[in-house]
């Protein structure tokens, strides 16, 4: 199935209605800049957006629209972790979805680790929060600077 997956049988729940919600949502997209990755993976040698980056990128509009976010971890069961993330408005409605992740290390370290992932993924997901692209921002940049140096040279 993949690294991370929606349990079986689970697909997102949801109020009766989700007209207000999804206006709401619709404000805070219109608005929304991206996570900052000011966080380092050594082991991959990049940088990316932690949870407390994505969170300061849709905090304040998501609350100024009524928007919550609430994430509840499950159970551990046979190596998996699982998070239920719940988005609701002021005006009653919500929509939720359960996800679950293989921990690498069954401990509290490899569990805290699997929640933080997967909180960073969910938020990221149901509010549409995006990371900046400092691999295309530093390819664009290249480019002007080699014609600036081009220019100069010829």
């Amino acid at each position: 199935m993949g690294w991370y997956f929606f349990n079986e049988g689970e697909n997102m729940q949801k109020s009766e209605s989700i007209a207000k919600l999804a206006t709401a949502l619709a404000v805070v997209q219109g608005k929304l800049k991206h996570a900052k990755k000011d966080s380092a993976n050594p082991f991959f040698k990049s940088n990316y957006a932690d949870l407390e980056s994505v969170w300061e990128a849709c905090r304040s509009l998501l609350a100024e629209n009524g928007l919550a976010v609430m994430q509840f971890p499950g159970q551990y069961e046979e190596g998996t972790m699982s998070l239920t993330t719940i988005l609701s408005h002021s005006s009653g409605e919500w929509i939720s979805q359960e996800m679950s992740l293989p921990v690498s290390k069954p401990d509290a370290q490899g569990s805290g680790s699997a929640l933080t992932y997967m909180r960073r993924y969910a938020l990221a997901a149901v509010v549409g929060v995006y990371q900046a692209d400092d691999d295309g921002n530093a390819a664009v940049q290249s480019k002007v600077v080699s014609k600036v140096i081009a220019k100069d040279i010829l």
